[in-house]
């Protein structure tokens, strides 16, 4: 498959041909090389990744045709929005579900991360026809998949990661954790334009906010990568990042990837997992420090993820007061509400072992040592 393939099959399913920025084929051709020189996909696992390229295609059709029909869309503001992001399996999960349950708050729903056009009602967040068919999709995964439950769980009207968005772009980190893909790996890191993304990413929240209101509140653990890019479309968006021990970070990613990966390849490699999110999360920590050297060091307001676990509305509280936001008894409410419905472990326990992706405590802490200190972070050491 190649990128006119790709055009032809998600033209063929919606009658569009409209695609907007052609900024989009450059991700796609480079994915696609890769998908085909070193993914080692099973035959189902490439049926499963390309037909994703197909409906990310498809909903870039729809979601192009409909702001070509409604206009003014584009000329409605999206107002300081709040991006949570950190390394990921850092909290942000728990964050941004417990902020998403403030009314006053739009979240960018699993469901609608999947199929967003027509822009939902009010009644259609938590209701209808498409959050019906993911719903039923997540139940289908509880039942073949518990284990990635266990590790990250989303309800249909659950926030899902924000780089969904971007995926329409083909420039997300989500293509990289499905599959060991070197070459787009380098070209997302070291390459990649992330203007593009992050400004179709604001045409779908705006089309997604046509009939729903609320302050966008958005998570993408992998925003250390592009925070720039991320300002210079939202001048005025609120950032948290939350931060925990790496070495608990790379064990619990490393799981996930792992199991993730195994549904589209026979033959994942556990130690090249640790190398290279090694290298990853080294350059998200360099990166988000260099965008603090330019912007300040309260550019970015920081939560540490023991505190998270210890008091997870009171970091929520703090990050309304840092950005004189008015905490109301409506969120608090709303808040404890979730906590009450969602207790630790609902889903399964997650086990992991840092060891298995070929890393040590001792020597990520070493690597990652600076960052440790200037975050004060608070680590456990090895028995």
């Amino acid at each position: 498959m190649d990128v006119a393939d790709v055009i032809t099959a998600a033209h063929a399913e919606t009658g569009l041909n409209e695609i907007g920025d052609p900024a989009v084929f450059e991700g796609l051709d480079v994915l696609l090389r890769a998908y085909a020189n070193e993914a080692k996909f099973t035959e189902r696992g490439s049926q499963l990744a390309h037909r994703d390229l197909v409906k990310y295609m498809s909903n870039r059709l729809r979601i192009e045709d409909w702001l070509a029909t409604h206009p003014e869309l584009l000329e409605r503001p999206i107002e300081k929005p709040l991006f949570v992001f950190g390394l990921p399996r850092t909290g942000t999960t728990l964050l941004i579900n417990l902020l998403a349950a403030d009314p006053a708050r739009r979240a960018f729903l699993r469901w609608e991360s999947q199929d967003p056009v027509p822009p939902p009602r009010t009644e259609e967040l938590t209701a209808g026809p498409r959050w019906q068919k993911m719903q039923e999709q997540t139940e289908m995964s509880l039942k073949y998949m518990p284990e990635i439950a266990a590790i990250h769980y989303e309800d249909a009207h659950s926030p899902s990661e924000c780089q969904f968005s971007m995926s329409y772009t083909y420039c997300a980190q989500v293509f990289e954790s499905q599959a060991d893909i070197p070459s787009y790996r380098h070209w997302l890191f070291h390459k990649a334009d992330y203007l593009p993304a992050f400004r179709f990413q604001k045409r779908l929240l705006q089309l997604l906010q046509a009939e729903t209101g609320g302050r966008w509140t958005l998570k993408n653990p992998w925003h250390p990568l592009f925070l720039d890019a991320l300002k210079e479309v939202y001048p005025d968006a609120q950032l948290v990042m939350t931060h925990r021990d790496p070495a608990d970070v790379l064990g619990s990613i490393g799981s996930l990837i792992e199991n993730v990966r195994k549904v589209y390849s026979d033959d994942v490699d556990l130690e090249g997992i640790g190398v290279s999110f090694m290298e990853t999360f080294a350059l998200m920590i360099e990166r988000q420090d260099a965008y603090r050297s330019k912007h300040g060091a309260d550019a970015i307001f920081d939560v540490q993820y023991v505190d998270i676990v210890r008091d997870p509305i009171g970091e929520c509280r703090k990050i309304y007061e840092h950005f004189g936001e008015p905490f109301t008894a409506e969120a608090q409410a709303a808040m404890d509400a979730y906590m009450d419905a969602n207790p630790k472990g609902k889903h399964g326990k997650h086990a992991y072992s840092l060891e298995r992706y070929g890393l040590t405590r001792e020597a990520v802490h070493e690597a990652f040592a600076d960052y440790i200190e200037r975050y004060n972070i608070p680590v456990k050491r090895e028995a």
